[in-house]
């Protein structure tokens, strides 16, 4: 049985199929989840996560463009723009516990991005969800 990291890493696959102009790839959604193993709950919580992911993009880019410092958005890495929409996503959105997302947002950096990617997305993420945490209070 699949774990939720491994329906994360397929959703931030198919966010990076998409950012790369592949629109349709939702239609594939199905396919690449099977090939994955990713079935029963994974397979909702993973389709949970692309879907609201996508719904709310332009809001999560805004958010991740405002916690960039000395970064143009534009520069940088799809991945690394995937995995940061999707804990973003999950922080603001979806409100799961910030420090597991950003656990799993740098475990997932580790596998498909390069050395700086972690740190980076650590980063980010954390400046996201502290704003979350100081609006809470």
């Amino acid at each position: 049985m699949a774990t939720r990291h491994q329906a994360r890493s397929a959703v931030v696959g198919l966010l990076y199929a998409y950012d790369l102009g592949n629109e349709g790839i939702a239609k594939f959604f199905d396919e690449i989840l099977e090939e994955g193993k990713i079935r029963n709950k994974q397979r909702v919580f993973s389709k949970e996560l692309f879907e609201g992911t996508l719904e709310n993009i332009e809001m999560l880019d805004i958010e991740i463009k405002k916690h960039l410092k000395e970064w143009d958005y534009n520069n940088i890495g799809k991945v690394e723009k995937s995995i940061m929409r999707l804990g973003a996503y999950e922080i603001l959105v979806a409100k799961t516990d910030r420090a597991i997302i950003i656990n799993e947002a740098v475990e997932l950096a580790k596998e498909l991005a390069d050395e700086k990617s972690p740190k980076f997305i650590n980063g980010v993420l954390d400046a996201i969800g502290k704003v979350k945490v100081e609006e809470k209070d």
